[in-house]
């Protein structure tokens, strides 16, 4: 095996299970140590211009991302065939949702970013690790939306067919997922990469309120409090 052939199997067949695991450990540790610390670190009392904006816009922007990434890569092809969606209409469906909806968060980010680097209030109280996952989410959504130029190149959705395997044999924990993605261009393969890593930095910064936007959920369906007199 040389170095290019192992380093593809340790990034894309080993690595994802790294980045889950400390996803998951991560949060637990961060939880159970540093709860004062669990909180979105909201900048909206120094300065409220151009917040709401930016916090929509990127808020469904990530959501439709997150969850057209979770159906679209998690769904066994045979559920698709099964429907009649063909893998060209599907993927066809894939590029103009990720479109909108990387293009929301995109322009949510650059309001956000632009409004926390120009204001010296918020910049002087935005940490090195704010500054790496805005960097970071940036660099993963332009790398995101242009794989759609390139995903226009090769309309037969076979390539989409080829990453939803990839997922779903990682996700069931089979050896040779690595094996599906070895011809993917290189776009693809760094997005992936970017989008894994967002996993393993995840714990350590602000994301972590991601996870009490979740918990919300279960309040909803929580028993009645009664209270009642002395």
């Amino acid at each position: 095996m040389n170095f290019t052939t192992y380093l593809h199997q340790f990034l894309y067949g080993i690595y994802p299970y790294i980045a889950l695991t400390v996803f998951l450990l991560g949060s637990l540790v961060r939880f159970e140590r540093e709860q004062y610390t669990w909180k979105s670190d909201s900048s909206q009392l120094l300065h409220a211009g151009r917040l709401r904006l930016g916090n929509i816009l990127f808020h469904v922007g990530v959501l439709g991302l997150f969850f057209g990434h979770l159906v679209g890569l998690l769904t066994p092809v045979m559920v698709w065939d099964a429907l009649g969606v063909t893998h060209s209409f599907k993927q066809l469906v894939a590029m103009a949702a990720g479109g909108l909806f990387g293009s929301l968060c995109l322009a949510g980010l650059l309001i956000l970013i632009h409004r926390r680097l120009t204001d010296a209030r918020i910049a002087a109280v935005t940490r090195p690790g704010d500054k790496l996952l805005l960097l970071w989410l940036l660099v993963t959504l332009a790398l995101g939306l242009s794989t759609i130029a390139e995903s226009a190149q090769h309309r037969d959705g076979h390539m989409m067919v080829l990453l939803m395997t990839w997922a779903q044999h990682i996700v069931t924990f089979r050896g040779d997922a690595a094996s599906f993605i070895v011809g993917a261009p290189l776009l693809f393969k760094l997005h992936l990469f970017m989008g894994l890593t967002l996993f393993v930095i995840f714990p350590f910064t602000r994301l972590v309120h991601v996870w009490s936007g979740f918990a919300t959920l279960g309040y909803l369906g929580r028993a009645w409090q009664l209270v009642r007199p002395r």
